[in-house]
């Protein structure tokens, strides 16, 4: 679970300073240059993220309040939402370890071609020479 939260204030030129925090006002994307000069922006705002993520997101106290649920209840509760944060752990890991064993793969089989192409043109050149060496002596009646 992820939960976000956001605050943004607005940049005064005249006064050369954030404004405090406006509530309804929305967030706002600049683009810049890599000289970190600003190509696109109509205002300058700065923009406050707090971000949980996992079972730290909730605010089981809260929960516990809400739902009326007893102390077990809720340990139950807490118990199952960190089996399954566990369980989606796991199968991305799992996921993960397949995009590897993929790349792998794919890298050993471009690795086995490249040194049979180095393999079968060294062994052109080098048919090529004995030949090459073979008219030249019999062009010279060396042989």
């Amino acid at each position: 679970m992820v939960i976000g939260n956001y605050r943004t204030q607005l940049y005064d030129k005249q006064r050369e300073e954030y404004q405090p925090a406006t509530p309804g006002l929305g967030m706002f994307v600049e683009v810049k240059d890599p000289e970190d000069k600003v190509i696109l922006a109509r205002h300058m705002l700065r923009v406050h993220l707090d971000i949980q993520v996992g079972e730290h997101a909730n605010d089981y106290a809260e929960i516990a309040a809400k739902d009326t649920l007893s102390e077990l209840q809720l340990r139950v509760r807490q118990l199952v939402e960190q089996v399954e944060q566990i369980q989606k752990e796991q199968n991305y890991q799992r996921w993960r370890e397949e995009r590897f064993r993929q790349t792998s793969e794919s890298t050993n089989q471009r690795v086995l071609w490249w040194s049979i192409l180095q393999t079968l043109i060294l062994v052109a050149i080098g048919v090529w020479q004995m030949r090459h060496l073979k008219s030249f002596f019999e062009a010279k009646k060396l042989v």
